[in-house]
């Protein structure tokens, strides 16, 4: 699907002016085009925001794999050596990560 220089410039300024799914669901009807090619045009052109997942608390999400490499780097050790660490509760291994890295959630 091809965009004419008039219609990119359309898009993006629309969506830098208010960047949300429901600017990109207006360009896609407007432009009678997918929402998809609208976010991959916008992500070409190098303003599209991709929405980030947050937690019920706000958080960014962190698996129990990345806390146990987090603490295994801060003691400088393979996170092998660390095996079974992550099916403890994910609550006590951010404790140790704080108490490990000095890292906060």
């Amino acid at each position: 699907m091809n965009y004419t220089e008039e219609q990119t410039g359309y898009m993006v300024e629309e969506y830098k002016r208010k960047p949300s799914k429901i600017t990109v669901a207006r360009l896609a009807k407007e432009l009678e085009k997918t929402e998809k090619s609208i976010i991959g045009k916008l992500s070409r052109e190098g303003v599209y925001l991709r929405s980030v997942y947050k937690t019920k608390t706000g958080e960014t999400p962190v698996t129990k794999v990345e806390l146990v490499s987090e603490i295994a780097g801060a003691f400088d050790i393979d996170p092998g050596v660390l095996a079974g660490l992550e099916k403890a509760p994910k609550a006590v291994l951010k404790i140790l990560r704080r108490a490990s890295t000095g890292i906060e959630d």
